[in-house]
């Protein structure tokens, strides 16, 4: 486990980059060891208290909630009421499902029944990788989608959009609300990827004018195994997923009970002010030379930074071994560390192959962030070095 600080120290601002590194806080040290620091929540969040209590709470049940007895209507009643607890969240019904690629890949295969599909460059491969048939929107260089393409777009036959609502590797929030209105105007359905973006900004599907979206638990820090589709009607598709008539017909399977309990309290949570100790981190990075990717309208929490001429692989082995864990673009790519699509589509050539994620979970302190301050100072230094 991470040795936390609750307490947080200071980060000294960033400090100022030099063989040294910056002015901060050394690594933590423990039994000689350096002590980990976990900043890949993008890829999973850590799991919060109250998701905890409510998985081991459910795990002492033994019904189906399928089953009229006693034991089943337990069941039955926590699932509902998880339920219920994510659509006043989040508005529209819900649909739960094992994770986020499954409610893109049913989002797809129901609301994109006899439609075309139109997905931005930089979506998740969950998306891009749903339907072959799948038309590409452009882009501008900090990922946004270019609008007057999409419009361009929509003037064919009815088509499905999907459009992140924020990018898992830059942190980019996306136009959801102007997307959706040009969809309405032509006709199209929306469907938002919000694995992301909840529990780390406002998500509402109705606010968002968007006719599903798709959420995970282990993003928002519940347990891994549980996702939802929310819906703003029903569908006239096929459901992905055939079997015993479970959600009403639309996802067949046992739901996961305890997994879902945990999913339920952990979007209850508020989401914590992140954006002072992501500039920090950020401004740290910037004053060693990196590059800060994305624009400015970004989630809290994430930073993607390009070091010039220097791989993405060889970052993450440096950081890695001074115990600070971060990832390169997405992390549902069997482990490989290979060029971004998303960095690519951006059109930043070399960069794409250059950068790394670097993402703050729900309980990150001032210490976590001078840390990486510290061993990011160090990795440049080294390489620096090395390419004199």
């Amino acid at each position: 486990m991470p040795d936390r600080n609750p307490a947080g120290r200071a980060a000294g601002g960033g400090g100022a980059c030099g063989r040294d590194g910056p002015q901060s806080a050394p690594p933590r040290q423990g039994c000689g060891v350096t002590a980990t620091v976990y900043l890949d929540a993008n890829a999973t969040e850590p799991l919060r208290p109250a998701a905890r209590a409510a998985l081991l709470a459910a795990l002492d049940g033994v019904g189906n909630p399928s089953s009229v007895h006693t034991a089943g209507r337990a069941a039955r009643r926590i699932l509902e009421d998880s339920r219920d607890a994510i659509a006043r969240r989040l508005g529209g019904e819900i649909v739960f499902t094992s994770g986020g690629t499954e409610s893109d890949a049913l989002a797809i295969h129901a609301l994109g029944h006899n439609r075309r599909l139109l997905i931005g460059a930089t979506e998740h491969d969950a998306v891009r990788a749903a339907r072959a048939d799948a038309e590409i929107l452009p882009v501008d260089a900090n990922g946004v989608l270019d609008l007057t393409a999409l419009e361009t777009a929509l003037s064919g036959s009815p088509a499905l959009v999907c459009l992140m609502a924020a990018n898992n590797e830059t942190g980019t929030i996306q136009p959801v609300a102007e997307a959706a209105a040009l969809c309405r105007r032509h006709g199209a359905r929306l469907h938002v990827d919000a694995v992301q973006a909840a529990g780390r900004m406002a998500v509402d599907l109705r606010t968002l004018g968007a006719d599903s979206l798709a959420i995970s638990s282990h993003k928002l820090g519940g347990p891994a195994g549980a996702g939802a589709l929310v819906l703003a009607a029903d569908w006239d598709g096929p459901s992905l997923i055939v079997g015993g008539g479970q959600e009403r017909g639309r996802r067949g399977g046992t739901p996961a009970i305890p997994i879902i309990a945990g999913f339920a309290a952990a979007i209850a949570e508020p989401a914590p002010d992140l954006l002072p100790l992501r500039q920090v981190a950020e401004q740290a990075a910037i004053a060693c030379g990196g590059i800060v990717l994305g624009g400015d309208n970004r989630l809290a929490n994430t930073i993607c930074v390009a070091l010039p001429g220097v791989a993405a692989q060889t970052q993450l082995i440096a950081l890695d071994i001074a115990g600070i864990q971060v990832s390169a673009g997405s992390a549902c790519s069997s482990g490989k560390v290979a060029r971004s699509h998303v960095l690519e589509a951006m059109g930043l050539g070399a960069l794409a192959g250059e950068a790394i994620r670097v993402s703050l979970p729900w309980n990150a302190t001032q210490a976590d962030v001078a840390a990486f301050a510290t061993a990011y100072a160090a990795m440049t230094a080294r390489v620096t070095r090395r390419a004199a």
